[in-house]
C-alpha cells in the first residue's frame, strides 16, 4: 500500500472513530426546553383542587397535530379539537380558517392532576411546537393558528406566565416568546371529522408530513410519559 493510500486509509477510520464517539456523547440538543431553562415540572406546579381532574385548553398551530401528541399522553383522559378565543358564536371550520372570527384552533385537554402535572402539560406544549413565531406554525399561517394557552384558574395562569418568564429568561428559545395567555372562553367542539384525525388519516399527505414527525419526536423525547 503506497503513502498516499495509507493516509487516505487512516484518514476515513479517524473520522468513522471520532463520528462514533461524537454520536456517544451526551448531548444538549436532546435536552427539553424545560430542561434547558431548570424548570421544575413536577410536583410543585401541580394545582390542587377539589376536582379529580382538570381542564386545559391550548392552541400551537392546526389542532390535528395537538390532539394527536396529547392522546397519546399518559394521565390525559380526554382530548376535544375545537375553536376558542373568537367573537362568532358557533363557528364552523370553513369560517375559523379564513382568520376572520378571532377563533384559535384548539385542543380542550382534560387530564388527571394525580398522574401528570399542569406544568407536565405545558413541558409537552412548549416542546412541541414553536411559540415564537406569532400567528403560525410552519406553513399554517394565520390568527387561527396562534400558540395559546387558555387558563381555567388563577393558578394556571401563574405557572403559565412563570414557565415563560423562564424560558424567556433562559433563552431556551432563539426568540421571544409570543404565546398568549388568556382565560378561557367559550369552547366549540370541532365537526366530527376533525376529532381523532391523525390516527384515522394516516396516509394524508399533511399527516405523513407533518404530524408524523412531531409524533415521532413526541415518542421518543417524552417515551416515559406514554400510554401503554
Amino acid at each position: 500500500m503506497n503513502t498516499k493510500i495509507f493516509s487516505i486509509v487512516l484518514l476515513v477510520g479517524m473520522c468513522a472513530l471520532s463520528i462514533f464517539w461524537l454520536a456517544n456523547q451526551p448531548s444538549k440538543a436532546n435536552e427539553t426546553v424545560f430542561q434547558k431553562a431548570n424548570i421544575n415540572k413536577g410536583t410543585s406546579q401541580t394545582i390542587q383542587t377539589n376536582e379529580s381532574m382538570e381542564k386545559v385548553t391550548l392552541g400551537a398551530g392546526c389542532f390535528w397535530c395537538i390532539e394527536a401528541i396529547y392522546l397519546n399522553l399518559k394521565g390525559v383522559e380526554s382530548v376535544l379539537s375545537g375553536y376558542m378565543g373568537g367573537s362568532v358564536k358557533n363557528p364552523t371550520y370553513r369560517q375559523v380558517v379564513t382568520g376572520n372570527t378571532g377563533h384559535a384552533e384548539v385542543v380542550e385537554l382534560t387530564f388527571d392532576p394525580s398522574i401528570i402535572s399542569f406544568g407536565e402539560i405545558l413541558e409537552v406544549f412548549f416542546e412541541t411546537h414553536d411559540p415564537t413565531t406569532l400567528n403560525r406554525q410552519g406553513n399554517d399561517v394565520g390568527t387561527q393558528y396562534r400558540s395559546a394557552i387558555f387558563y381555567y384558574n388563577d393558578e394556571q395562569k401563574r405557572i403559565a406566565e412563570d414557565i415563560i418568564k423562564k424560558l424567556d429568561a433562559s433563552g431556551a428559545f432563539n426568540n421571544k416568546i409570543v404565546t398568549e395567555v388568556t382565560k378561557a372562553s367559550e369552547f366549540y367542539e370541532a365537526e366530527d371529522y376533525h376529532q381523532n384525525y391523525y390516527e384515522l388519516n394516516k396516509s394524508q399527505p399533511y399527516c405523513t408530513y407533518v404530524i408524523k414527525p412531531k409524533m415521532d419526536k413526541f415518542k421518543k423525547v417524552f417515551s416515559d410519559k406514554l400510554k401503554e
